[in-house]
């Protein structure tokens, strides 16, 4: 993301992304991040990380998206196996 968007903030624009991004990925809370920043230093409000998340997350979704790779539609499969009822074997789905 461009410096512009996160000129004029008064935190370091990697503590926003870090912030933001722990939010987003991993099931912590507001208050849970405020605690973790606050033990590396950083003292920032729960509120304030709301207010990141609320404000860069579609931006971060969009560069993402913008990012990402393409599916294709073909789809390979080397080799299947699958469970028998008993125990120890297993067979090939392939022919022959």
């Amino acid at each position: 993301m461009e410096g512009s968007v996160f000129k004029g903030r008064h935190f370091d624009r990697s503590v926003i992304l870090l912030c933001v991004r722990w939010y987003l990925a991993y099931s912590l809370s507001l208050r849970d991040l405020e605690e973790m920043m606050a033990e590396r230093g950083v003292q920032v409000d729960h509120a304030t990380i709301h207010r990141w998340t609320v404000h860069y997350a579609p931006l971060l979704l969009e560069q993402f998206n913008r990012r990402k790779r393409a599916v294709t539609g073909t789809w390979h499969v080397d080799e299947t196996l699958y469970l028998m009822g008993v125990t120890g074997h297993s067979h090939s789905m392939r022919p022959g």
